[in-house]
């Protein structure tokens, strides 16, 4: 077997989830670290959280592969006594190096969306117009009614959801966006959507979308993100696996959403 270095695992990764798919405003790619650095252990997760960063020392990582960039906007100061300066000063003592595939493992082919769309059980399932989208659109194999799609995505995703409920009418055809995607709502509803699932939808979004008759169903950022840890994983073990590289990949199962849903008294 062959001794890698984080570079070879960044080819890997532009391959599956090329850069250029990713959105403008975006920060993929590798983060802390050096390509240079070899690499035995990989640790795959969605966020780099003080726990995952833990998981991974633990575990004994040279590299740690997430969906989130640790680092999103330019850092004017590298404070130790501030979260995420904390965080990149572990990293580097451990010299434990970060990249990240964010919107471009969102668009791209067997990444986010289409694990979302599997998880829920979506057949035919399709771009937005587009070559390439974060969106995608899909049909139930059996139609159903908004309160029980509902139902079914929370057990899918194991995951508590809201129900934004636009009428009496039943759901075949699914748009979904994961994350934070209602911003593409409107364009599911023109590719003949009657629901879609994402997360993150704010009030005036869920009006739209009751006066667009279209349901959606909201089972929050990390439900519809978080499978796609497991996905990226295995797909790193086939293809470490396949060019005979010598590398052991662990991933995140401890994670939990960070939000508590409280049912009122």
């Amino acid at each position: 077997m062959k001794k890698i270095k984080v570079q070879h695992i960044a080819e890997i990764m532009n391959q599956f989830a090329p850069r250029q798919l990713a959105e403008e405003w975006d920060n993929p790619g590798l983060l802390v670290g050096s390509f240079d650095a070899p690499v035995e252990k990989i640790f795959v997760c969605l966020d780099v959280t003080d726990q995952t960063v833990a998981q991974a020392v633990d575990f004994g990582a040279d590299l740690i592969v997430a969906h989130h960039p640790i680092i999103f906007r330019a850092v004017k100061n590298f404070r130790t006594d501030l979260p995420l300066g904390k965080k990149i000063e572990t990293l580097i003592k451990n010299v434990v190096a970060v990249f990240a595939a964010h919107t471009n493992l969102d668009s791209a082919e067997g990444g986010v969306n289409d694990v979302l769309a599997e998880k829920i059980g979506l057949v035919d399932v399709k771009n937005f117009d587009e070559d390439f989208s974060l969106g995608r659109i899909g049909t139930l194999p059996t139609p159903m009614d908004a309160v029980t799609f509902a139902k079914h995505v929370s057990k899918s995703l194991n995951a508590d959801v809201r129900l934004v409920n636009a009428g009496d009418f039943l759901i075949e055809k699914v748009g979904l966006c994961s994350g934070a995607g209602s911003f593409v709502i409107g364009k599911a509803k023109f590719l003949g959507a009657q629901a879609f699932v994402t997360g993150d939808v704010k009030y005036h979004e869920a009006l739209d979308a009751v006066e667009s008759k279209i349901h959606v169903v909201d089972a929050g950022h990390f439900a519809t993100e978080f499978p796609v840890v497991h996905a990226l994983a295995e797909k790193l073990r086939t293809e470490c696996k396949n060019l005979g590289y010598d590398v052991e990949i662990a991933e995140d199962k401890i994670s939990r959403d960070v939000y508590e849903l409280i049912l009122k008294g």
